[in-house]
């Protein structure tokens, strides 16, 4: 029997259905942090001044872009793509749990000068989102090309730094034929616009997983509960109750629109513990002196987080959580919170 054994492996797919996992080989294991202009690596970079996104800005370059990997730490075979500025501590933190850091330059601008929500239009800033993430034609407001979008110059970033850094193992994370990223590996992040984003892109494309810090948002738009191609519990929205964005029930709408009452109650991480019961959408109600300010950025990874006793963040396992736990493992579904306002073109 054994003699057919390879035969009838190749006769049914299953001889290379297995991708080997990745493993690093770096003759000196370190921490590498490299910084890389969009427009070197791809000569199809162009400035669109009229939304703010510019290539360079005061005789400066203002397409920077970062990636981190530890290959001191067993590698998860997953990219996190962060959809702000530049986090630092995030990058650590997540290289830690070992996963590679990048983040890239794209038209995420656009924001300050199109932050307007039409009456009679329920998807114009998700289209907007959608066209800077994917390079879509989906907006009459915003002209974002392919070679500016966050998919592409994401795809540019990682083929670049595979011939760049070569113990990275960035080649991972490329499809097959080289042609794209393999998105079933990618985590898309970021925080309130970035959360946005994040989310309306993963709607758009499969991703492993989208991580929403303090968001997302767009409360008069209804794209939150288009089909998505990331399945649901994928999906991880993590917010403080004092954030204008949770108590104007901006971000508890989103949550539920993406259905993410199907994995779970919301659960305050104050008084749970991992894996919070596997919810989707986890809260906070840590004492930051009713400042709302402070609350939006409470729940990102930051410089001095609080800590307990032990020197240990306090909120170390929700962000490990976030980033590492099992999508398949979830909570059970519960009702829609008859509290959250989910019209609101509606005035209280």
């Amino acid at each position: 029997m054994k003699s057919f054994l390879p035969l009838l492996l190749a006769l049914t797919g299953f001889a290379d259905a297995a991708e080997p996992a990745l493993k690093f080989t770096d003759p000196k294991p370190q921490a590498y942090s490299l910084t890389l202009r969009a427009s070197e690596i791809d000569p199809r970079c162009k400035s669109h001044p009229e939304v703010g996104f510019v290539l360079e800005a005061a005789g400066k370059p203002a397409d920077t872009q970062r990636a981190l990997v530890d290959t001191r730490v067993a590698p998860r075979g997953q990219l996190v793509i962060w959809l702000m500025a530049h986090s630092q501590p995030l990058a650590e933190k997540v290289n830690g749990y070992g996963l590679h850091y990048i983040q890239v330059a794209y038209a995420r601008e656009w924001f300050a000068k199109l932050n307007t929500e039409p009456l009679n239009d329920p998807q114009h800033l998700g289209n907007i989102r959608l066209e800077a993430t994917t390079g879509m034609d989906a907006s009459k407001a915003i002209d974002i090309p392919g070679p500016d979008s966050m998919k592409e110059r994401a795809y540019q970033l990682v083929k670049a730094l595979a011939k760049a850094n070569p113990p990275g193992r960035w080649e991972f994370f490329l499809t097959k034929d080289g042609k794209g990223l393999d998105w079933e590996k990618v985590i898309v992040s970021g925080a309130s616009h970035g959360a946005t984003s994040s989310a309306r892109f993963g709607i758009a494309q499969k991703c492993a997983r989208i991580v929403m810090f303090c968001g997302p948002r767009d409360q008069l738009d209804d794209w939150q509960a288009l089909p998505s191609a990331t399945p649901a519990n994928r999906y991880f929205g993590y917010s403080h109750v004092l954030d204008g964005g949770w108590s104007a029930d901006h971000y508890p709408r989103s949550w539920l629109l993406l259905g993410l009452n199907k994995f779970g109650p919301i659960v305050n991480t104050d008084e749970a513990k991992y894996p919070y019961g596997n919810s989707r959408r986890l809260i906070t109600k840590y004492d930051v002196k009713g400042d709302a300010n402070k609350a939006h950025g409470f729940v990102q990874v930051g410089k001095n987080p609080p800590k307990d006793a032990k020197g240990v963040p306090l909120q170390e396992d929700v962000w490990r959580y976030l980033f590492t736990a099992p999508v398949d493992e979830v909570g059970k579904p519960v009702p829609a919170e008859p509290e959250t306002r989910m019209n609101l073109r509606k005035k209280k």
